[in-house]
């Protein structure tokens, strides 16, 4: 059974690459990248593929019995269409299956939205492919509060708009093991997954990491439109909107949502502070 994976250069996809090449060999699977030299790394044949492009697929889609897609990082507008370059290249060449990583989230009420919608979209992509098909809709990884914990410490604090609101976190490891599994077995076509662990505060968050890293960290809430703004003023309109509607999202109560990952993977989601362990071990 030869596997695809898009977007195997990024850190989910390779995540992904490398659980799979646990279970089923290196020979059996098919890394598929923008610029494939990022992906040489994996150790698996690696083929072009831009979701812009649908020949690239068309042709890194031959002889790919199942494809795992990995949402595009583009603007929402334009994200649909690069899936669905994914899913006819599917089609044309005969995959039989085809698995796509969505997202926890509400599609209407915040500056996250526009993405959500974007990944529903795409879901009803899927599901009239044709093709047999698993969707996982992940919830948010705990890898970037731990890559930012030097600017936590320096600034003494976690700040953002999520106020009270829990946040059920996963990893990219965690996801890896649950979408391998999702490939793999037959009894999983046809479900739409939550791939999340238990939900926590923000506070909560702080105090786990203070106990990892033995840092002195605080949690200090500020307004939706305040975090907005500094988001931006950092990271540009279309990244800092996005931030920013994730944790206004958090707020909200979208994040704090009953897990299937059990289901998927056969035990227990690892716990936040297994994670950040895990996480902080690695490095």
């Amino acid at each position: 059974m030869k596997i695809a994976v898009t977007s195997a250069s990024g850190q989910l996809g390779s995540a992904i690459v490398k659980q799979l090449i646990k279970e089923i060999g290196k020979d059996e699977v098919v890394g598929i990248a923008r610029t494939p030299e990022k992906a040489k790394h994996l150790g698996v044949e690696i083929r072009q593929g831009d979701y812009n492009n649908r020949e690239h697929f068309n042709k890194a889609l031959q002889g790919v019995d199942a494809v795992l897609l990995v949402s595009g990082m583009d603007e929402p507008q334009k994200r649909i269409q690069q899936h669905r370059n994914v899913i006819a290249a599917a089609k044309q060449n005969g995959v039989n299956k085809i698995v796509y990583t969505s997202i926890v989230g509400d599609e209407e009420n915040t500056a996250f939205s526009p993405v959500v919608k974007s990944n529903r979209q795409t879901e009803k992509d899927v599901q009239a492919s044709g093709l047999q098909w698993v969707i996982g809709r992940n919830g948010i990884y705990i890898e970037p509060d731990l890559e930012y914990i030097d600017t936590y410490v320096k600034e003494g604090e976690i700040r953002n708009c999520a106020g009270d609101g829990k946040c059920a976190y996963t990893s990219r490891k965690e996801l890896g093991y649950a979408y391998t599994q999702m490939l793999l077995g037959e009894k999983h076509n046809g479900q739409v997954y939550n791939l999340v662990g238990k939900a926590i505060t923000q506070a909560e968050l702080a105090k786990l990491i203070n106990e990892v890293y033995h840092t002195d960290l605080v949690y200090n809430p500020v307004s939706a439109a305040a975090y907005k703004k500094e988001r931006i003023d950092e990271l540009g309109d279309f990244i800092g909107t996005v931030i920013a509607g994730i944790y206004e999202g958090i707020q909200h109560g979208v994040n704090d949502i009953s897990s299937d990952f059990e289901k998927v993977v056969g035990r227990p989601h690892k716990t936040p502070i297994e994670m950040i362990q895990e996480v902080k071990n690695s490095r």
